[in-house]
C-alpha cells in the first residue's frame, strides 16, 4: 500500500520548484476522479477529508475508497502511487487523535483564530500524539477569508501571517508545515467585487497575493514546507456553465493559477484545491441534466462528473502545481 505522510514529497517538491496538490474528497466519484489524473500524470497526490466530509461519508468509507484507488492504481498502472490522507483544517485535539488512530497519515491542527499562545500550546499538543503515532502535522498561522466547511470568515476577521512571528511557532510546536495567510481565500466566492478591479472584458480581476509575505517567510524558515489554503482558481468556464444551466453564481472569482505557480516555484509545497472540484462536479451535473432531462439513472450524470473532475485535475497538476511525472 502506497499511503504515506508527506514528508517526502515535500522534500522532493521543495528542492524541485513545484508543489503537490491536495484535493479535498466527499464521495467516491471526485477520488476516483482525482487518482485516475494522478496516476496517468504520475503525480504524488494528497486526499484532504474535512471534518464536514468526515462527518457526511464517514471515516470507514473514506478510508477504504482511498485505499481502493491505491491498488487500483497498483493494479491499473502498475506502479505505487504516493498518497497522503490528510485531515484538512481539524479543529480540536480530539478530532485529530481520532483521524490519527483511524488511519489517517496526515492531520491539520487549525487553531489560527485563537490567540499565538494558545495555538502554540493545542498544536503541540496534537504533535506529541501524531508523532508518537508517525503521523505528521500541518499547522497554521493568518487566517483566510471565506467559507470552509459551513464556517465563515469575513475580510474583516481575516489577517496576514506575521513573518516574524513563524520561527518561533515552527520551533516551540515542532510541526512539519505552516499554513500561511497571503491573499488566499476559502470558496468560490474568495472576493467581493469591491475588492477587485475589472478587466477590459468587464471581468474581475482579484488583488494579487502577497509574495512579499511568502518571501519573508522562506527566509526565515528555509527549507521549511509552506502550504497554501484557499488556492482554487475558480474557473470561469465552469461558473458560465452553472449560470448557463440556472445556476445564480454572480462574481464568483478566484486565485489566478500564474500566481499559484509562482508560489509553487518560491516554497509553496503543497496547495490546496477545494472549490474547483465542487465546480467541476456541479457544472457537468447541470450541463447532463439540460441536455438529457429524461435520465434519472446516478451513473448517467455521475460519470460525466468524474471525468470533469478528473480533467480538471490533470490540468492542475501539470500547469499550476508542476508534479506530474514526479510520482
Amino acid at each position: 500500500m502506497a499511503i504515506v505522510t508527506s514528508t517526502e514529497m515535500f522534500k522532493k517538491a521543495y528542492d524541485g520548484g513545484y508543489a503537490i496538490g491536495a484535493f479535498n474528497v466527499n464521495n467516491m466519484e471526485i477520488i476516483q476522479g482525482i487518482t485516475e489524473a494522478a496516476m496517468e500524470e504520475r503525480a504524488p497526490l494528497i486526499l484532504q477529508v474535512s471534518k464536514g466530509a468526515r462527518s457526511y461519508a464517514k471515516h470507514v468509507y473514506l478510508m477504504n475508497l482511498i485505499k481502493a484507488a491505491v491498488e487500483d492504481a497498483e493494479q491499473s498502472a502498475g506502479f505505487d502511487l504516493p498518497i497522503c490522507v490528510h485531515l484538512d483544517h481539524g479543529d480540536s485535539y480530539e478530532l485529530c487523535k481520532s483521524c490519527i488512530d483511524g488511519g489517517f497519515t496526515s492531520v491539520m491542527i487549525d487553531k489560527s483564530g485563537e490567540s499565538f499562545e494558545e495555538n502554540v500550546r493545542i498544536t503541540k499538543e496534537v504533535v506529541d500524539y501524531a508523532h508518537a503515532h508517525g503521523v505528521v502535522v500541518e499547522a497554521e498561522l493568518g487566517t483566510l477569508a471565506g467559507v470552509e466547511d459551513e464556517v465563515n470568515v469575513s475580510a474583516e476577521d481575516s489577517s496576514y501571517t506575521r513573518p516574524e512571528d513563524v520561527q518561533e511557532f515552527v520551533e516551540r510546536t515542532g510541526c512539519d508545515s505552516l499554513a500561511i495567510a497571503i491573499g488566499t481565500s476559502h470558496g468560490a466566492y474568495k472576493f467581493t467585487a469591491a475588492q477587485c478591479t475589472r478587466n477590459e472584458k468587464g471581468e474581475l480581476v482579484p488583488p494579487p497575493l502577497r509574495f512579499d509575505i511568502l518571501e519573508e517567510v522562506s527566509k526565515r524558515l528555509p527549507g521549511f514546507p509552506i502550504v497554501l489554503h484557499g488556492s482554487s482558481s475558480v474557473p470561469q468556464e465552469f461558473v458560465k456553465k452553472i449560470n448557463s444551466f440556472g445556476g445564480k453564481m454572480p462574481d464568483a472569482v478566484g486565485i489566478p493559477e500564474s500566481q499559484l505557480r509562482d508560489a509553487a516555484k518560491m516554497s509553496v509545497c503543497k496547495i490546496n484545491i477545494d472549490s474547483d472540484l465542487r465546480l467541476a462536479m456541479t457544472a457537468s451535473i447541470r450541463e447532463h441534466f439540460a441536455e438529457h432531462p429524461d435520465h434519472f439513472d446516478p451513473r448517467q450524470y455521475l460519470k460525466p462528473a468524474r471525468i470533469a473532475i478528473k480533467d480538471m485535475v490533470k490540468h492542475k497538476l501539470v500547469n499550476v502545481l508542476g508534479c506530474n511525472g514526479k510520482a
